[in-house]
């Protein structure tokens, strides 16, 4: 099941006796988590009602000891077990050991008054493992994977909307580009931007600009952007103010690099029929990343990609070796850049 699912049974009254939720999303995670602990547990209660473990820490047998024992003095227990060896594809610690047998023999009669839940902080499970299998088949497998850039710019909206105030979509869009996809940051800044906009107010794209800092990756976006654009002036000015933020040339150049190869990488994918999902999956990147490297990618062909690398990896050798300045050599990477035009 995905997670919008489990937040719909979650909103229901529907929990089930034990959840393993997996993915790279560890912002919906923590929040579906918190989400179980304010249905089961009242706040004063919390302390007798939620049990965490680690895998990493404590075997399953310490684990399955406390989901079969009945709760004191609440009604419910919730035990949080983080995990990257059971269900994940972790190493096992030779200290700590794990019989899985018993907890197959729980999926099969779990406590009622015990909600067991196991988070995987990462993109997949370990299929090969019999746990995995029959946590699949019973339906306890809750994946958490990153928004679709539509769902990011309506989730931060919809935030801005629990607050009593209105969140426009192009300044949704301003603050992804901004701040990039991490959920929690996004989270931070919408609710600052609301408390500045006051009771019924209305956040602006303006608003976004003036009251929220890019990112050092976003800027770089954006310098790749100006750059596509022709917009040489503005790419210069871009780096002078990374410059006065102290950012070094040469880690700008690295993530230069890194963003000229991504773009690299998808016009060859869409030339090979990949989706935007497909790519994101397999360049590891946010399907939002995804759909900006695109965009920029169409101002640039493969051989002027193929040469900007290039180019950049000499830049880098000459300003570590100590033949060029680093300040200088970059902004002349920009005007040369700049200058060449288009494709």
């Amino acid at each position: 099941m995905d997670a919008r699912q489990a937040f719909k049974e979650l909103r229901d009254g529907q929990v089930r006796p034990l959840y393993v939720c997996c993915g790279t999303e560890t912002y919906r995670m923590n929040d579906f988590t918190e989400r179980l602990v304010g249905r089961l547990t009242e706040p004063e209660h919390r302390d007798m009602a939620v049990v965490r473990f680690d895998t990493a820490e404590h075997p399953l047998d310490a684990i399955l000891e406390e989901a079969q024992t009945l709760p004191f003095l609440v009604p419910n227990k919730l035990i949080l077990v983080r995990d990257n060896v059971v269900f994940g594809s972790g190493r096992e610690s030779a200290k700590v050991e794990h019989r899985t047998d018993k907890l197959l023999e729980y999926f099969r009669q779990p406590m009622e008054s015990t909600v067991l839940v196991f988070l995987v902080a990462s993109e997949k499970l370990d299929e090969r493992k019999k746990l995995t299998k029959r946590a699949k088949e019973d339906g306890f497998v809750v994946t958490f994977a990153p928004l679709q850039p539509d769902e990011l710019v309506q989730w931060v909206c919809g935030r801005a909307s629990k607050q009593g105030r209105t969140l426009e979509p192009q300044a949704a869009e301003e603050l992804l580009r901004r701040v990039g996809t991490e959920m929690g940051a996004l989270a931070a800044e919408t609710d600052k931007l609301c408390l500045h906009a006051g009771e019924k107010g209305t956040v602006t794209a303006a608003a976004v600009a003036e009251l929220v800092t890019a990112s050092t990756e976003q800027s770089v976006f954006k310098l790749t952007e100006e750059i596509a654009s022709l917009r040489t002036d503005r790419a210069v000015a871009l780096y002078y103010d990374l410059l006065k933020q102290r950012e070094e040339p040469i880690k700008l150049a690295s993530l230069l690099v890194r963003q000229f190869r991504n773009m690299l990488f998808v016009k060859e994918l869409g030339k090979t029929g990949y989706s935007p999902q497909q790519m994101a999956g397999q360049l590891g990147l946010h399907p939002y990343a995804v759909k900006i490297t695109a965009d920029q990618a169409r101002g640039f062909s493969t051989e002027r990609l193929t040469a900007l690398l290039d180019r950049l990896a000499e830049l880098d050798y000459a300003m570590k070796s100590g033949r060029v300045d680093k300040t200088l050599g970059l902004e002349l990477f920009l005007l040369r850049t700049g200058s060449e035009g288009g494709a």
